[in-house]
């Protein structure tokens, strides 16, 4: 089993290398410098132990100034190491925030070691822009969200193609160097 230590050096490294390094999330960079971003190493043995921590982020996030925490990133090394297992889980986490009142502030994104778009080759480069070392809930107050795509021009779509386009271009193999460069 990886420690925390490992995950949390991983998942920073993965942060900068790619998120911030290849501008895959406009705000990223900025949030990040400022030690904005909260990432939380979960070790729950079972999904009704996750989603307990996943209520106590939702509700850390909720209630703390942006200013402090504008984001989390809630890691979980072992618990999901299929992804189609992990994408069906989402239909939870919709419903936890949905329970938390917190639908139109906060939003979850996910990421995943073998994400895969669907109706996508399983070789597109492409399903990189959604892959991170371990499984990952990437909680997003939705106030920073709108920011950040309005900076970008108004259009989340357009930072959408621009990612796909840019993993595209750096390829799988690209991408595994960028990842193990250390």
């Amino acid at each position: 089993m990886t420690d925390d230590a490992t995950v949390l050096a991983d998942t920073r490294h993965w942060i900068e290398k790619a998120v911030i390094g290849l501008n895959l999330c406009p705000f990223a960079r900025a949030v990040y410098v400022k030690n904005q971003v909260r990432i939380v190493v979960s070790r729950a043995r079972h999904l009704d132990a996750f989603l307990d921590e996943l209520d106590r982020e939702l509700e850390l996030l909720a209630g703390t100034p942006a200013e402090e925490i504008d984001t989390t990133l809630l890691v979980h090394p072992t618990l999901f190491p299929d992804f189609f297992v992990f994408n069906d889980f989402l239909n939870v986490v919709d419903d936890v925030v949905t329970e938390h009142g917190l639908d139109g502030v906060i939003q979850v994104a996910s990421f995943h070691p073998q994400f895969l778009f669907e109706g996508e080759p399983e070789d597109d480069p492409g399903h990189c822009t959604n892959r991170s070392p371990y499984p990952t809930l990437h909680l997003l107050r939705e106030a920073s969200v709108e920011k950040a795509v309005a900076t970008e021009g108004g259009d989340a779509q357009v930072i959408v193609e621009r990612n796909i386009r840019t993993m595209r271009e750096l390829g799988l193999a690209g991408w595994a160097d960028l990842l193990a460069r250390r």
